[in-house]
């Protein structure tokens, strides 16, 4: 399921990344990489604040979708 269905609080593993090559790598460096832990800080209309290896980023709704958990 998409990472934009969890809700604040919640935590998974991140399954897959889809998207371009190009938004793969991009959230890639950002630290989304298949079998990271990740955690929902806060959501307001599908941006997302999530906690992933120990770090805060915000991630649009587009690029929420494209992340899978």
């Amino acid at each position: 399921m998409p990472l934009t269905l969890l809700r604040a609080g919640q935590s998974s593993i991140i399954t897959r990344i889809g998207g371009s090559p190009e938004t793969r790598k991009f959230l890639e460096g950002l630290g989304f990489v298949v079998g990271t832990k990740i955690t929902v800080v806060s959501a307001t209309d599908g941006n997302m604040i999530v906690s992933v290896r120990e770090a805060r980023v915000a991630v649009s709704k587009s690029m929420a979708q494209k992340i899978f958990v």
